[in-house]
């Protein structure tokens, strides 16, 4: 069994600008890579890079590509990782899909901030989207649910 990752950007993946003139974050190379390549895991998997832009930008050619990664990969098993503003309506969007297991997460603080939520989420992600039956889900700070379930209340967090 081997688990396909994929990075749409998001905050989970924003840093710190790389030139002297920049002020704003950036999206950096998948976080997802980073949390991984230093644990002990007894799975196999392998990330892609859909796109790297901020929840907010994605548009419908966005989420086609997306929706024919998923389709076209010989993985039942998917993660994607998501900005948290829209992960529920690319989480619909993928609906169509039937055959796999999907589990779309994030971070509400980007990785590479301490305490972020990054490192918390990908690993409820990575049991969820082995233990779940076929489906879309999303996974964020303790809540597992179809992207259809989810509210986000004044605060920003998501609640069934």
């Amino acid at each position: 069994m081997s688990i396909l990752i994929i990075q749409t950007g998001g905050t989970i993946d924003k840093n710190y600008p790389k030139s002297i003139n920049g002020w704003g974050f950036e999206i950096d190379d998948a976080a997802v890579d980073r949390i991984l390549s230093n644990k002990a895991l007894s799975i196999d998997y392998r990330i892609i890079s859909a796109c790297k832009k901020d929840s907010a930008q994605l548009n419908e050619n966005d989420r086609i590509n997306i929706l024919n990664i998923c389709q076209k990969s010989n993985e039942e098993q998917i993660i994607i990782t998501h900005g948290t503003d829209t992960i529920t309506d690319t989480g619909k969007f993928l609906s169509v899909i039937k055959d796999k297991t999907i589990v779309l997460t994030g971070s509400f603080l980007p990785h590479a901030f301490k305490n972020s939520d990054a490192e918390f989420n990908i690993g409820m992600a990575i049991s969820a989207v082995q233990l779940l039956s076929k489906g879309i889900y999303v996974s964020l700070n303790g809540i597992i649910a179809s992207p259809n379930e989810l509210q986000r209340d004044p605060s920003g967090k998501y609640h069934t």
